[in-house]
């Protein structure tokens, strides 16, 4: 079955940087897209960056856009997602995610069910 298990989180302060790694299995990872998503404590789940099969497009929420940076290696069966610059409204629990196709804004049906890594930007 797909496993999802994400890696990388931790406290930070504004303006720090972190990055999260997501190990993929029990699917054919260079077949699908990716994404990351999160969930703000209090708040529901949100869109923030995708990733075509090949790594060739991506696309990144405005919230987040010229701050992270979205990569994968299917040789490793993992994608990333850098996070530079980063804000208290950053804070969250980071989830990778599976999609069915790729969607510019994120509208792409996806499937996460990893632990998460959390995300706290605090000073």
């Amino acid at each position: 079955q797909v496993q999802l298990v994400e890696s990388g989180g931790g406290l930070v302060q504004p303006g720090g940087s972190l990055r999260l790694s997501c190990a993929a299995s029990g699917f054919i990872f260079s077949v699908y897209p990716m994404s990351w998503v999160r969930r703000p404590p209090g708040k529901g789940v949100e869109w923030v960056s995708g990733i075509d099969r090949s790594g060739g497009r991506t696309t990144y929420a405005d919230s987040v856009k010229g701050r992270f940076t979205i990569s994968r290696d299917n040789a490793k069966n993992t994608v990333y997602l850098q996070m530079n610059n980063l804000r208290p409204e950053d804070t969250a629990v980071y989830y990778c995610a599976q999609d069915m196709y790729f969607d510019i804004g994120g509208a792409a049906e996806r499937s996460y069910g990893g632990q998460g890594t959390q995300v706290t930007v605090s000073s």
